[in-house]
């Protein structure tokens, strides 16, 4: 059986931080009883395949995103994985098939405007968030004002669009998960007794040119950023645990707003930049109420 692991590519995925946040776990999680972890951002998901593989003490795990698409692919490969398959198997050859980039284009730009029409059934749907998520650059998820996905072609030649294995490993992992669609405070009621919070909501961007939250026509700006930190407050009011990720912005933002927590900086790499010398390693936050 293959491993879990992320089925998507996604910008700011923790995929290369797992082994710094599993470290900074708190110290006794192990020996926690009935544990209930919520993820009320969860994007790519690979802490949430981390956790559940690596700690048998999660009984209950819950995620969110108010991205509607996303959720509804992690729907999908929860509960029909054989249809999933057999149609991404299918986009997947089309694809192959074309003859060069100019037509790899002209069909990738046809699947993205199918994708932004309103009604398509579930399977369909996810086999185009699947398609253009292989295929657009650099995997970014972007919506312009009106809420449709915009983000340009890739100019991959032949990405893997299928791949069985993960969808069936991710499948069997995601049967005890809940999946929620909608605001991240929905996620409170689901507290019980031992329960970890992680947040990795959108980033606050590292400047004023760097704005790259564009994940949902709705702003993820500083006065959501204030929100989920009141947020947090209440998770730790009601005496649960709590991680959170941002960016290490120059302004202090972040120090200054979760003063009263536990404030380390974790190295990442980040690859999406047009400027080169931006790419590369840099500081993120990392928030503990513990």
């Amino acid at each position: 059986m293959s491993k879990a692991k992320p089925f998507i590519k996604w910008v700011g995925g923790k995929g290369q931080l797992i082994e710094q946040l599993e470290a900074l776990l708190p110290a006794d999680f192990d020996k926690w009883e009935n544990v209930t972890y919520i993820e009320p951002f969860v994007g790519g998901g690979a802490m949430l395949f981390h956790m559940i593989q690596t700690h048998p003490n999660i009984k209950t795990a819950i995620i969110n995103d108010i991205n509607k698409n996303l959720t509804q692919c992690y729907e999908v490969v929860k509960t029909r994985p054989d249809d999933l398959v057999a149609s991404l198997k299918e986009i997947q050859a089309e694809y192959y098939a074309l003859k060069n980039e100019e037509s790899k284009r002209a069909f990738y730009l046809q699947q993205r405007t199918t994708f932004n029409t309103e009604g398509l059934d579930l399977v369909h749907n996810t086999t185009l968030f699947f398609f253009l998520n292989r295929t657009c650059f650099n995997g970014l998820y972007r919506v312009n004002k009106s809420g449709a996905f915009n983000v340009p072609f890739g100019r991959y030649a032949t990405p893997t669009i299928c791949d069985p294995n993960t969808i069936y490993a991710d499948s069997e992992l995601l049967q005890n998960v809940e999946i929620l669609t909608g605001d991240y405070q929905l996620t409170f009621d689901k507290a019980v007794d031992n329960t970890l919070f992680y947040f990795d909501p959108p980033y606050r961007p590292l400047s004023a040119t760097s704005s790259f939250n564009d994940y949902n026509k709705e702003a993820f700006n500083d006065v959501e950023q204030r929100r989920l930190k009141k947020f947090c407050d209440r998770v730790q009011e009601a005496g649960f645990h709590f991680m959170l990720s941002n960016s290490d912005c120059q302004d202090n933002f972040f120090d200054d707003l979760y003063l009263r927590y536990q404030i380390e900086r974790v190295l990442a790499s980040r690859a999406i930049n047009a400027n080169p010398q931006k790419r590369g390693k840099l500081t993120e936050i990392l928030v503990r109420n513990y």
